[in-house]
């Protein structure tokens, strides 16, 4: 986390995250077992404030502005947590094709991948059928209820 980021709505700066001795730290595990237990997050996580930046001087079109949402550092802690335990189980499921969002698979792999099987597709003169999706509103449609549910499933019967 760098130095200096505005706070959330719980008006904790990162800095002082950074400061937390073992005692707080125990106190951070403690809440983020809470969290993966019940698969409820305390309230001040959930709050979002929004604030609206202009691109250009003269904005007059929604899309001449961008938002930037102020969250607690403790959330997006916690989220980073969680986001790389999703990954570490994920990864054994996904196939070494799926390049979206993931550690050492850019765009240019996936390009190249594409060019190639292409390529060896037109030389034996076969069709080839291509999908592109975007998941870019994905994450806001997650039950977030069931994921944690489901995490909770696989840490008590012990999968990895």
């Amino acid at each position: 986390m760098m130095n200096k980021k505005a706070t959330g709505d719980d008006d904790v700066p990162g800095d002082v995250l950074k400061l937390l001795e073992e005692g707080g730290l125990k106190i951070l595990t403690k809440l983020m077992k809470t969290i993966y237990e019940t698969g409820e997050w305390p309230k001040d996580f959930t709050e979002v404030t929004m604030i609206t930046l202009k691109k250009k001087p003269q904005a007059t079109k929604y899309s001449d502005h961008r938002t930037i949402s102020l969250i607690a550092h403790t959330a997006k802690i916690v989220a980073k947590i969680l986001r790389r335990r999703i990954e570490e189980k994920i990864e054994d499921v996904l196939g070494e094709d799926q390049f979206g969002f993931r550690r050492g698979k850019g765009t240019r792999n996936a390009i190249g991948m594409l060019r190639i099987r292409s390529e060896r597709t037109m030389e034996i003169y076969e069709e080839q059928s291509v999908c592109f999706i975007d998941w870019q509103k994905a994450s806001d449609r997650v039950n977030w209820t069931k994921l944690m549910q489901i995490l909770r499933k696989m840490v008590l019967t012990g999968v990895n």
